[in-house]
């Protein structure tokens, strides 16, 4: 078993750790990717809201900044985590309902076709809104069905496309297991067959590299409370490309997405680019946590960011071998770290006893049906020696589970 306290010696991003609120404390936090630590600076930072723009700009505020704001850190997002240029990204409303405004943007691209493809693993709210959207359009939809320990592959999308498939909505990194799909190869496949493709980015953004303008994607969505550190209940993105934005036709037609929302006009005119995508009032306390995450991201680069993950994974990996396994559980994630997301799954049947016990015991992993110990590192707050700890309290209540 490798030296935890070594490899956190080693780890060139080991410094940021002390950034964080909390990083002192005797608690193994092992759950980033459901929610992410705060920032020291993220505590300052709306404490400096809350007194000089909030208290001191009041109203003003809105022709000054806030007006801009999901623009502007829709495209820091862009820049450092998505791999996508400029004015095709903005912030706003939650990861649900964009994927709804999205999916029905995505399929009205395609309006003489009849199918959503997509698979049957995938986040329940991501099924739930593809049967919504379904039934208010008259789709239907066609599943990839996929082993719950591994994912969607280029193969197994394309045996379901057709001529028919008007949009193809997939995760990026499946939140069971990990597993982290080929988004250039399926997005390409989906191309040829003249369908657009919708990825949720929840569990890869600021996790793994993305190349949204590389790879061809149409559209894309994402949270922000997990890897980006937006805190519980921050607003999601939302990425349309350039190609599509003259054209894309969203459902939720609200004032803050009109071509001059103070016209107070009869009738809605979409505003000119990503801005279109904006619906409601935008949530300008919700985004303020995010950009300070976004910008260390920014400081390092998705590189190193990606490099620290695979090193923290392939250390749950080996622990969950040594220690895990030997009592009876399974590892639910990809071995190969070019297949794996930043988070591992181990599966027991007794693992939802273990998961509260250890909660009990100030270590917190996630759970996740069934029998899932879900272990999620974020690279820029997690230590080695938190993943060892938590792995031994884990084989450790396991053992007399």
């Amino acid at each position: 078993m490798r030296d935890a306290e070594q490899l956190d010696r080693d780890d060139p991003l080991a410094h940021l750790r002390a950034r964080y609120v909390g990083s002192e404390t005797p608690l193994v936090y092992l759950d980033g990717n459901s929610l992410g630590r705060p920032l020291r600076s993220t505590a300052e930072r709306m404490a400096a809201f809350v007194a000089d723009e909030w208290g001191g700009r009041l109203i003003r505020g809105w022709d000054e900044s806030w007006m801009e704001l999901p623009l502007v850190v829709g495209d820091e997002i862009a820049a450092a985590c998505l791999g996508a240029a400029p004015g095709q990204t903005t912030v706003g409303d939650s990861t649900t309902v964009l994927l709804y405004k999205a999916l029905r943007a995505a399929c009205a691209l395609r309006p003489d076709r009849t199918e959503v493809v997509l698979c049957r693993d995938d986040f329940p709210t991501d099924r739930y809104v593809a049967a919504s959207v379904a039934r208010e359009l008259g789709l239907s939809l066609r599943w990839v069905e996929v082993d719950p320990a591994a994912g969607v592959t280029p193969k197994s999308v394309a045996a379901q496309l057709s001529g028919r498939t008007a949009c193809v909505l997939l995760s990026h990194v499946a939140y069971r297991s990990a597993w982290l799909a080929d988004a250039a190869a399926i997005t390409a496949a989906a191309h040829d067959a003249g369908a657009v493709v919708l990825w949720d980015l929840s569990h890869s953004v600021g996790s793994v590299p993305l190349a949204l303008d590389d790879w061809g994607v149409d559209l894309a969505v994402g949270c922000t409370y997990k890897y980006l550190g937006g805190g519980p209940g921050s607003p999601a993105f939302v990425y349309v490309a350039a190609r599509h934005l003259d054209r894309v036709d969203q459902p939720v037609t609200g004032w803050m997405g009109h071509a001059d929302p103070f016209a107070m006009g009869p009738e809605w005119t979409p505003a000119p680019g990503i801005r279109r995508m904006i619906s409601g009032t935008p949530p300008v306390v919700g985004m303020l946590a995010l950009r300070d995450t976004v910008a260390t991201i920014a400081e390092v680069g998705m590189e190193a960011v990606r490099a620290k993950s695979v090193a923290l994974t392939s250390y749950a990996v080996e622990l969950a071998d040594q220690l895990l396994a030997p009592l009876g559980a399974e590892l639910a994630s990809p071995r190969d770290p070019d297949r794996r997301g930043g988070h591992v799954t181990v599966d027991h049947p007794r693992m939802r006893e273990v998961v509260a016990r250890l909660w009990e015991r100030d270590v917190i992993p996630d759970y996740r049906d069934p029998g899932g110990l879900r272990v999620g590192l974020a690279p820029l707050s997690t230590s080695f020696a938190e993943v060892g700890a938590g792995m031994r309290a884990a084989a450790e209540v396991l053992a007399h589970a």
